[in-house]
């Protein structure tokens, strides 16, 4: 069986919503910007390189991926769905990575993100899921399609 690892990040510090028009154009705070450039030291310096990306269209959740400087030509794919959650449905994008994918990583937002982290690894996570730029790493042997849990080996809030 394959070990397959998943990266739940959560996206960074963003602006006040009362300041935007609509939610999903908040961009990242000057905390923000340098709490992903963490997220991104930490992944790379525990060596969790994702093969593929699932990230959220919101300005904040792109926003936090650039910060995170993945090295190489990693495969990106904006989900609309990872926005609007539940986490049953980003669960459902999940299952359908390429099999080929051993590492994904996942940028999304709560309740989302620690509820999938929770669906995964009941109880797993401290009360109150992930903070802003909050890392829960999953693993567990088997294929993406079968998906159906995966124990909490690692967790990390990042911070600039």
């Amino acid at each position: 069986m394959t070990v397959r690892t998943l990266i739940l990040l959560r996206h960074a510090k963003a602006a006040n919503p009362d300041d935007y028009a609509t939610d999903i154009e908040r961009p990242l705070t000057a905390r923000g910007h340098r709490d992903a450039a963490a997220a991104g030291h930490w992944l790379r310096k525990a060596g969790l390189v994702p093969d593929a990306v699932l990230c959220s269209t919101a300005v904040r959740t792109r926003q936090t991926l650039d910060e995170l400087r993945l090295a190489g030509e990693v495969p990106v794919t904006y989900e609309h769905r990872i926005y609007v959650g539940p986490a049953d449905d980003t669960l459902d994008l999940i299952r359908h990575v390429d099999a080929t994918v051993a590492t994904l990583l996942l940028v999304g937002h709560n309740p989302t993100i620690s509820d999938l982290s929770d669906t995964l690894a009941p109880r797993a996570l401290a009360d109150g899921g992930l903070a802003t730029s909050g890392i829960a790493v999953h693993r567990f042997n088997g294929s993406w399609r079968g998906l159906e849990s995966a124990g909490l080996t690692d967790q990390h809030t990042a911070r600039g």
